[in-house]
């Protein structure tokens, strides 16, 4: 069963707006030629990146943390990368740098030593 936990919660909705982010970003590259499900593909791209970074892991350090999502990032964009025929580096570099953001944003709000600093 999972656990719905703060870091999910907060890792989601990060995903959920970096998502739209995204795909507004990839429209404008696209000049708004974008088939609707490869710009829906790409928001739920971010939102499964989300998920994912949401998961409940051990509490690391900030560079860990950072490293950890970096690395999802890229192992959840590959996934949309792949379906693109290769041809969208930009989303799939985003998605590295997406995941560090989430990672972050989850950290300092989850981080209990974080918040007494």
């Amino acid at each position: 069963m999972i656990q719905i936990t703060r870091r999910l919660v907060i890792s989601v909705l990060a995903g959920m707006a970096l998502g739209v982010v995204c795909v507004i970003g990839a429209n404008i590259r696209f000049g708004g030629q974008m088939a609707t499900y490869l710009v829906f593909a790409l928001w739920f791209n971010r939102l499964v990146m989300g998920i994912t970074i949401g998961a409940p892991w051990g509490e690391v350090s900030l560079s860990k943390s950072l490293t950890r999502g970096a690395l999802l990032g890229l192992i959840v964009s590959f996934a949309y990368y792949s379906t693109t025929g290769f041809a969208d580096i930009v989303s799939f570099l985003a998605g590295v740098i997406y995941g560090v953001i989430i990672e972050f944003l989850v950290f300092k709000m989850t981080n209990p030593r974080v918040k007494n600093q």
